[in-house]
């Protein structure tokens, strides 16, 4: 029997039942529930029914409740898109005007679903015979057969034509290369194939790894990185709408560089400025000191941690701005300033002290302020948090404090201080 063999035994009634008792299923319990299942069960259906639980469970952290409802392959979990990211690109895309989309390279259907949701017409497209029928159950069990056709093809040889946009999801991953693969060239289908793909659309936009450098981005393109809960999911490189008269603030802006921050839906479209070496790790500092409209100045009273969507965008300098602040060194993603100015791309703290790193000092200090719980974070240091923290050996004190490694105007330093509260003044040293 084969895996689509056995996974049509899942949608039949037998399976229905077997994958209805594994629902609260203990993975720590896996060999005692199997043996028991095999009594009734037969062995092939028990093992898929084992794997499904354990992938359900595994997305509920990208699908929420309909994780329990929904079919997955291992791939399938690992690079879905999760639905507060799928439904933000479901929503701009449905704001373009998009009524009919061909989604190449669906997966499981994660995408296929926020767009059905947001009223759009799909045609889903993967050339894994097992990702077609895991998407097309899913389209079925959440009520959105009727929007989505799921066809098994070569992405390469689908014409797209006739429909007004284009989303295309390339795989990242692989067995061969152990694991993720980091030269867009390498995606399959390759990044430039995309591209070209895209460029042929009234309307498309093109799912890529966060970590892509952006001499690799179409400059006839927006790029849009993607941050949930503060943690960078995705980039997305948009193309059009080839129709006059649809500019607005959800078109793509050609060239442009935008972070968008989920869920609250936070977007800043970059203005074209030049960015630090903050935001450029392989540039030298005297290289950027020249061309960079955020000053780099004296450490402030405040200290501002971009959103690593922000910083992935290269929009430092453009928050650096709209908060009257400067880099607290060239390289480094850090912006302090003198006052507190509310926004939402990035994390503000009060500090209490700039100091030259130096482990005991920093050590008697918490030791006098009590500190039993310091939070350590790290930017343009060698030195690893958890290393820093057995040397501290704090106590049982009753404050706490967040302690900043980084480098200030080239010299190691830490800042120490605390997250800000909206109704703070302006702290004195």
């Amino acid at each position: 029997m084969n895996d689509l063999d056995t996974f049509a035994d899942l949608l039949a009634p037998e399976g229905q039942a077997l994958l209805a008792e594994l629902r609260d299923h203990d993975p720590a319990n896996e060999l005692a529930t199997a043996t028991r299942l095999r009594r009734t069960y037969a062995a092939p259906l028990v093992s898929a029914a084992l794997t499904q639980a354990r992938l359900r469970q595994r997305a509920a952290a990208k699908f929420g409740a309909d994780a329990q409802l929904m079919y997955f392959t291992p791939n399938g979990v690992e690079q879905s898109t999760r639905t507060t990211v799928a439904a933000h690109r479901a929503a701009r895309f449905a704001a373009l005007g998009v009524r009919t989309l061909a989604d190449l390279c669906c997966g499981i259907g994660g995408d296929a679903l926020a767009l059905a949701r947001a009223g759009i017409r799909v045609l889903a497209v993967d050339r894994d015979p097992l990702a077609c029928a895991a998407a097309r159950a899913n389209a079925e069990v959440l009520g959105l057969a009727e929007l989505i056709e799921v066809r098994y093809a070569d992405v390469t040889e689908v014409d797209t034509a006739g429909y007004d946009a284009v989303f295309v999801d390339p795989a990242r991953r692989s067995k061969a290369r152990g694991g993720r693969i980091f030269d867009p060239e390498a995606y399959s289908p390759p990044l430039s194939w995309a591209v070209e793909a895209a460029r042929t659309a009234p309307c498309a936009a093109l799912k890529i790894a966060p970590g892509v450098p952006h001499d690799a981005l179409p400059e006839d393109a927006e790029t849009e990185w993607i941050s949930d809960g503060g943690d960078v999911k995705e980039a997305v490189v948009w193309f059009g709408p080839a129709a006059e008269g649809q500019a607005g603030p959800d078109s793509p802006a050609p060239g442009g560089r935008r972070a968008t921050l989920l869920p609250a839906g936070e977007t800043l479209l970059g203005a074209g400025l030049p960015e630090p070496a903050a935001a450029r790790p392989n540039a030298a500092p005297a290289a950027a000191a020249s061309d960079h409209h955020a000053p780099v100045g004296p450490v402030g009273d405040w200290l501002y941690e971009p959103d690593g969507a922000v910083i992935r965008a290269h929009l430092v300098a453009d928050v650096a701005r709209q908060i009257d602040g400067r880099l607290i060194d060239p390289t480094i993603a850090y912006i302090t300033a003198d006052r507190l100015t509310a926004t939402p791309y990035a994390t503000a703290y009060a500090l209490t002290d700039v100091l030259p790193f130096n482990v005991k000092k920093l050590k008697a200090l918490l030791r006098e302020r009590e500190v039993g719980i310091a939070v350590i974070k790290k930017r343009g240091s060698a030195v690893e948090p958890e290393e820093l923290r057995r040397k501290l050996k704090l106590g049982g004190g009753r404050n706490s404090c967040t302690i900043f490694l980084t480098r200030v105007a080239g010299a190691p330093a830490m800042l120490l201080g605390h997250p800000a509260a909206t109704d703070l003044v302006t702290p004195g040293r």
